[in-house]
């Protein structure tokens, strides 16, 4: 028996505005990802990634088009029981890591818990718990400012966990971090994968595609082959560079 694709796109769109000034953030995307898969969506900015992924995560609703997150038709879904299928289901880790900065990591990441009705000791038992796991035991009481950025995704990354999602979207999770910093969330994505989760990266980092079982490119709100993406950066760096030789002296 064939398995059940975890995520499935069919004709997917979505405009934004009207008339003559509309645009087509995503024109036709069909997808399927099955459990367990990690996928990195490579493109340039404007390419329609992270709308893409708003959409998975039910962040945003498409204009035209199908899409299934294990199994249910989310577009059909209103607002409250989009909001409880979401808690269930997705964990979302943001560049901008969105944390609340008056809270310690530890209540950064036991705040979603409450929306899930779990006691107060319960509550800081899972936060204590994940933020062991990801490395930062010693920082359960340190607010946003007083940690690195690569610390306060990791402390983003525990949060995603805490309701146990099956499915992990992270729009481009090391676009704010160093070098060392953006390796260590990397490994830290994969381990997440390791252990049965679907992982989707949207990023304009290529290390990560190492790491994934599929990489789908995009361009103009289209999937397009890595053939016709490479051929695009190719172009852009051609009119970047022919621009900076016109304009020497």
């Amino acid at each position: 028996m064939d398995q059940h694709p975890i995520i499935h796109t069919a004709a997917l769109r979505k405009i934004y505005g009207m008339g003559d000034v509309a645009v087509a953030a995503l024109d036709g995307v069909s997808i399927r990802i099955e459990p367990g898969e990690f996928v990195a969506i490579m493109g340039p900015s404007g390419s329609g990634k992270s709308t893409l992924l708003y959409l998975f995560g039910g962040l945003d609703r498409p204009s035209s088009g199908h899409i299934q997150i294990d199994g249910q038709a989310v577009e059909t879904l209103d607002e409250h029981a989009l909001a409880l299928f979401r808690r269930r289901t997705i964990g979302f880790i943001f560049q901008s890591f969105n944390l609340i900065p008056t809270l310690t990591a530890l209540e950064n990441v036991a705040f979603p818990l409450r929306f899930a009705g779990v006691p107060r000791r319960q509550r800081q038992l899972r936060a204590n718990e994940l933020l062991q796991r990801v490395g930062l035991g010693d920082r359960i009481f340190h607010r946003p400012t007083e940690l690195s950025g690569g610390q306060q995704q990791r402390v983003a990354i525990a949060r995603a966990l805490v309701n146990n999602p099956q499915i992990i979207l992270a729009d481009e999770p090391t676009g704010n971090l160093d070098s060392s910093s953006g390796h260590s969330v990397m490994q830290l994505l994969a381990e997440l994968h390791s252990q049965g989760r679907t992982v989707l990266v949207v990023t304009h980092d290529p290390r990560m595609t190492t790491y994934a079982t599929q990489t789908i490119y995009m361009l103009d709100g289209r999937i397009v082959s890595e053939a016709t993406y490479q051929q695009s950066l190719n172009t852009v760096a051609l009119s970047v560079s022919s621009a900076e030789d016109g304009n020497e002296p």
